[in-house]
């Protein structure tokens, strides 16, 4: 798949986020298609949920809006198309959150760093490849072999970091 990865920046600034969201669907669609995996009509919803806003979202929320749409109203309806999607490589879950937000490298490889601001919750997922690398080789010192490992970081986005006192 070609490289049109959202750079994480976008999640801090002003952007066309119509465009942003619909090169995450359509990402979303031809990774499905070309591994024969249906994108039904909740699982669509759920990620549509996910891209609207660069920030993560409870299984909870998105089980809100998915019956405020018309779909079903019990855990499981979400819960499933949660896991569908992040089997798929096209939502990560943010353990630190207990939340999820849409991949904006979906069917690449690749170790995600999410960017947390605590002020306005906005998330943005930056190449975390050299952290990773670095919590390996930290790790291997000790004889430890990591097999995964979930790499979050809090702190303040650009504008609320212009906003604090």
């Amino acid at each position: 798949m070609p490289d049109t990865a959202i750079p994480a920046a976008c999640a801090f600034a002003d952007h066309d986020h119509a465009a942003c969201s619909a090169a995450g669907l359509a990402q979303a669609e031809a990774l499905c298609a070309a591994q024969g995996a249906r994108l039904t009509p909740v699982r669509r919803r759920t990620l549509e949920i996910l891209l609207e806003a660069h920030r993560a979202l409870g299984a909870y929320e998105v089980l809100e809006r998915l019956r405020s749409d018309g779909f079903g109203g019990q855990p499981p309806v979400a819960y499933r198309a949660l896991e569908f999607l992040e089997a798929m490589g096209l939502v990560h879950r943010i353990r630190r959150l207990n939340a999820f937000a849409a991949c904006m490298r979906p069917g690449e490889a690749h170790q995600a760093l999410f960017l947390i601001c605590r002020r306005c919750e906005a998330l943005a997922e930056a190449p975390g490849g050299r952290v990773r690398a670095a919590v390996e080789a930290a790790a291997a010192e000790t004889g430890f072999a990591v097999e995964r490992a979930s790499l979050e970081a809090t702190g303040l986005c650009p504008a609320c970091r212009a906003e604090a006192p």
